[in-house]
């Protein structure tokens, strides 16, 4: 049987069974193979190259979010204050009083002591403990927590303190101030539990509640912000705050005017000048407080409780 092929030199003729068919045979299967070889191989070739294309989006795609990432990472640092708490310059300010001032000052210009009482040491985990109840909207207990935390940092380690300003309407409307709602205390020496029993947020007829005081922090409040302890006009004042059981705050201890009109910060600056007002008041405040502290703590550390603007303020 005669057949024809077209091969690559054109038409050919080969007869079934001869050499020359078989021949031609073998060469038709064998061009068969190397074609079918070929577009194997340039199929790999485009595998290869979307495989090398996909993997240079996705490099690209990582390089780009890590340039974004740098990029914006810089901004977050500049702003990363979470809102309601204290920046970093008013915790150095507030922590980092320098000793200096500190005993140029002494009572500075304190107006009311804390107030000595007879009763059962107050104590936590066999330290003394100190008990703060106040309120965010208090213009009084802003005034008394700026001296709180000075005098509290030399003992310990605060955390979290927030800010906040006191009402706008109530009277030293929006007094800048720290606030201990959500702040924590470490120390070797004390224990502080501090309660903002309401924000600076009108509710109602009064102000939208925040912490509650445990039932026997309460009792502490009602025995000894009370008469003969304070005067009847003043009982129930607040901030309210107990020393180890020995000694008592009704009240703010400063003329807390002085605080009007400025910002967290420009307070915060100002405790290192020994002749600034607010340094007066707030760092005098915060040496009666630390003398007092250091009656119960007895006399340590001995670094605090030694410094010459402390003992003079205790005198």
């Amino acid at each position: 049987m005669v057949r024809y092929w077209a091969g690559p030199s054109g038409l050919r003729r080969f007869d079934d069974g001869s050499t020359m068919g078989k021949a031609a045979a073998r060469e038709h299967r064998q061009q068969r193979v190397e074609a079918i070889r070929a577009e194997q191989a340039r199929e790999a070739r485009r595998k290869v190259v979307l495989s090398v294309t996909a993997v240079s989006v996705v490099i690209l795609v990582i390089v780009a979010l890590i340039v974004v990432k740098i990029a914006t990472g810089s901004n977050t640092t500049a702003t990363s204050t979470p809102p309601g708490m204290a920046s970093p310059a008013v915790v150095a300010g507030v922590t980092t009083v320098p000793a200096a001032t500190s005993n140029a000052i002494a009572a500075g210009t304190v107006t009311s002591r804390p107030v000595p009482i007879s009763a059962p040491a107050l104590t936590a985990d066999s330290k003394p403990r100190i008990v703060y109840v106040g309120a965010e909207y208090c213009p009084f207990c802003a005034g008394e927590r700026w001296a709180m935390a000075v005098a509290l940092s030399r003992f310990g380690t605060w955390s979290n303190l927030g800010v906040t300003t006191s009402s706008a309407t109530d009277t030293y409307p929006n007094t800048a101030s720290l606030s201990f709602h959500g702040a924590t205390y470490a120390s070797t020496y004390l224990s502080f539990t501090g309660y903002e029993t309401t924000t600076n947020q009108p509710q109602g007829g009064s102000y939208a509640p925040l912490d509650t005081p445990s039932a026997t922090d309460q009792a502490l409040v009602n025995r000894y912000d009370a008469t003969p302890f304070v005067p009847a006009s003043s009982a129930g004042s607040i901030p309210f705050v107990d020393i180890g059981g020995k000694f008592i705050i009704s009240g703010a201890s400063y003329d807390v005017s002085i605080l009007q009109g400025l910002s967290h910060e420009q307070i915060a600056a100002a405790l290192k000048d020994p002749n600034s007002a607010v340094a007066k008041a707030i760092v005098g405040t915060a040496n009666v407080i630390t003398a007092d502290i250091c009656k119960v703590t007895g006399n340590v550390p001995s670094s605090v409780c030694t410094m010459p603007g402390v003992v003079a303020a205790g005198t």
